[in-house]
């Protein structure tokens, strides 16, 4: 073993570096074009799902700009129906305290008509009375 070692030299040690450094530039050179082919690669799948997003977000804009649209058109007819909710429920509170203070009239001229009667009456169901004990 010795004189294997013995027989290597300079000339062929620095051969044999060389050789490395040349193996080192050839597998090196491979692996820079597969980073650069993955490179591309990624480029590639980054403008098309650029592509893919402006078409999705156009698309959901097409489609959700109706719903919108429909719920802004909703939003004032809710508007209005509620002031027309409002408008009737105060024409209806009016007149129910109109018919109130009506029914409260005719009451009070019914109670005043009865207490006119009621001395005729009595005065009659006394008259009566008498001429029945008579």
């Amino acid at each position: 073993m010795p004189s294997q070692k013995n027989s290597l030299t300079k000339g062929d040690l620095k051969s044999f570096k060389e050789e490395i450094i040349h193996q080192f530039h050839v597998v090196s050179e491979g692996v820079i074009d597969q980073v650069k082919l993955v490179a591309e690669g990624v480029a590639t799948v980054n403008g098309e799902l650029d592509g893919t997003r402006k078409e999705l977000k156009e698309e959901i804009d097409n489609k959700t700009q109706p719903i919108a649209q429909a719920v802004l058109e909703l939003s004032g007819k809710v508007v209005a129906l509620d002031g027309k909710v409002d408008r009737i429920h105060q024409e209806l509170k009016t007149e129910i305290q109109e018919t109130r203070q009506e029914v409260l009239a005719a009451v009070k001229f019914s109670y005043a008509e009865l207490d006119k009667r009621q001395p005729r009456s009595r005065k009659n169901f006394l008259n009566l009375d008498s001429a029945l004990k008579k």
